[in-house]
C-alpha cells in the first residue's frame, strides 16, 4: 500500500477514487508515565514515555486506516493527516485520515 501526504503519488496515475478512509485511537495516560514526566519537567529533557504513547498510537490509527483502504479495493491513500484531539482529562484521541484510490503506474514514454 502506498501512503503519502500529498494530493499525488510521483510516477503513478490515479484511475479510481474510492473515498475518505479514517483510523483513530483514544489513549489515557499512565501513571508511571506521568511520574516519570513530572521528575522530567524539573530537570528537562524528552518525555520518552509520552513520545513512546504518540509513536504508538499513530501506528495503530494508521493501520486502520490502511485496514478500512484495503477493505475498499485501493492499493493506495493520498493526502494523509494526523489530528489529535482531547476527548477528557487525561485521555487523547490521535486520528489518521486520508483518501483511499487505486494507481496505476506511469510507463516512460
Amino acid at each position: 500500500m502506498i501512503v503519502v501526504n500529498t494530493e499525488t503519488v510521483p510516477g503513478y496515475r490515479i484511475t479510481e477514487t474510492l473515498g475518505i478512509v479514517q483510523g483513530n485511537t483514544v489513549r489515557a495516560k499512565h501513571v508511571g508515565r506521568d511520574i516519570m514526566a513530572s521528575l522530567k519537567n524539573v530537570v528537562g529533557g524528552e518525555l520518552k514515555g509520552y513520545t513512546d504513547l504518540l509513536t504508538e498510537s499513530r501506528r495503530e490509527a494508521l493501520q486502520r486506516m490502511l485496514n478500512q483502504a484495503q477493505q475498499l479495493g485501493s492499493n493506495a491513500v493520498v493526502n494523509v493527516r494526523f489530528s489529535t484531539s482531547a476527548v477528557t482529562a487525561g485521555a487523547a484521541e490521535l486520528y489518521a485520515y486520508g483518501t483511499a484510490v487505486k494507481v496505476v503506474e506511469e510507463t516512460a514514454i
